[in-house]
């Protein structure tokens, strides 16, 4: 799975999400992608989770791009522990999209292949999505 080969600091606060997302919010790749509508963290698991689905479901034909990488690392404690002693270790890494971001570019593929693909991916993910095409946005 997506997450940093190495780190200045182990943990991270978690930070604020305000306002849209302005870069990666156009398609640059692709002719067909799947944008947020909504703030989140995605988590790297669904990433994979919707990077399997796409190339399976296109059959390695055409292109996949992920347009984002989680870098935020995410900590959680054992429901065994007692609270305080400090913050927990790292369970898992996060992605911080915002809306508009795009997460995921398709190219090279028929208009009703692509738009499949990505309608299955979208299932995986945890934030509200919607596909954007190249024709759409310009």
């Amino acid at each position: 799975m997506l997450q940093p080969k190495q780190r200045k600091h182990k943990k991270e606060h978690r930070g604020k999400m305000r306002g849209l997302s302005y870069r990666g919010s156009e398609l640059a790749y692709g002719d067909f992608g799947i944008q947020t509508t909504e703030k989140a963290w995605v988590k790297a698991r669904e990433i994979e989770a919707a990077r399997k689905t796409i190339v399976n479901y296109t059959a390695r034909k055409g292109k996949l791009w992920i347009k984002i990488f989680p870098h935020k690392p995410y900590t959680k404690k054992s429901d065994e522990v007692v609270r305080g002693s400090g913050k927990g270790e790292v369970s898992m890494y996060v992605a911080v999209v915002k809306p508009g971001r795009i997460l995921f570019e398709i190219g090279g593929l028929p208009e009703n292949v692509a738009k499949e693909a990505l309608k299955l991916a979208t299932a995986k993910l945890s934030v509200k999505t919607r596909i954007v095409s190249k024709d759409q946005l310009n």
